[in-house]
């Protein structure tokens, strides 16, 4: 008899720093979402597939739920609307402390989800009993068409049974992607959001938010991988600070890079960096559109 096969997409939507980057790569086993203490990481909907035998899981990364100020954030809001569009299943990330959305029209959209919605409230290793059972009793109330699960990603803390949790409430169905395929996004998306992730750890303010990386070249021998990759920012005094003292601060970018890298795809990897002004890219809708934002 034909064992019967389930396939579904799951979609992680929360507020941005809840810890759905990290809740993804548990799941996925990869590091496929950038992952740092800095709000707004993600800027894309990542797709992560697991695969099991009678199974294949189609998870989705958005970013952080936000009040968009300018026209990428715009975009960005877009990728989480789509993430409700083509859901089997809903998990929607808090973490403890955390009483509401920062849009309430995501919420209302949660509320009369007509799929499963699995609430995951993270970071429980921050909290007491006492606390714990408050929230859960508050998103209760708040969310009555959810299960609630206490988790922390990072220290795979229910994790796992979450993960079985999705793999039941899967829908039948064949798989969608080749079941050896672990993202529908090229290598040098992850060149550039690897990059991405070095430049959000080294630098303060603004800067990382200014900055988009476009990998030019991608070329793959047996043995070594070799990249160039431009870093662009909107002003010459960003440029300035993304260089360094004597190229210091792009060195360190590009060694840390090229560890994380190593480690991704298990070749040697010999990276370039350069450095470009692209005067306030971030609003313009061509450049958006080449960065992959708008749809």
């Amino acid at each position: 008899m034909q064992m019967s096969h389930k396939a579904g997409f799951v979609n992680i939507i929360g507020n941005p720093n809840v810890g759905k980057s990290t809740l993804m790569n548990a799941f996925v086993g990869e590091r496929l979402s950038i992952i740092t203490s800095k709000a707004q990481t993600t800027r894309h909907r990542i797709l992560g597939i697991v695969n099991g035998e009678d199974f294949q899981i189609v998870l989705s990364d958005t970013p952080g739920i936000i009040k968009p100020a300018y026209e990428m954030q715009e975009s960005m809001m877009n990728f989480v609307k789509s993430a409700f569009e083509d859901a089997d299943i809903l998990v929607y990330m808090v973490e403890i402390g955390e009483q509401n959305l920062k849009d309430e029209d995501f919420f209302k959209k949660i509320f009369y989800a007509k799929i499963p919605v699995l609430l995951l409230l993270n970071k429980i290793d921050n909290s007491n009993q006492e606390q714990l059972e408050e929230q859960v009793a508050f998103w209760k109330e708040k969310v009555p068409n959810a299960e609630i699960f206490p988790i922390s990603a990072l220290q795979n803390f229910n994790v796992p049974e979450v993960f079985e949790r999705i793999i039941q409430l899967l829908p039948e169905s064949p798989a969608y992607y080749p079941k050896d395929q672990l993202t529908d996004k090229p290598e040098r998306f992850f060149v550039n959001e690897t990059i991405r992730e070095k430049i959000l750890l080294n630098y303060a303010k603004e800067i990382p938010y200014a900055v988009e990386i476009v990998t030019e070249e991608f070329h793959e021998t047996d043995t070594i991988i070799r990249i160039r990759s431009v870093i662009m920012v909107e002003r010459d005094t960003q440029k300035g600070i993304i260089i360094g003292h004597k190229g210091a601060a792009l060195k360190k970018v590009g060694t840390d890079a090229r560890v994380d890298l190593e480690k991704f795809f298990g070749k040697q990897i010999h990276i370039e960096l350069y450095v470009k002004v692209n005067k306030n890219w971030r609003s313009n809708a061509n450049m958006l559109k080449r960065f992959g934002y708008n749809q």
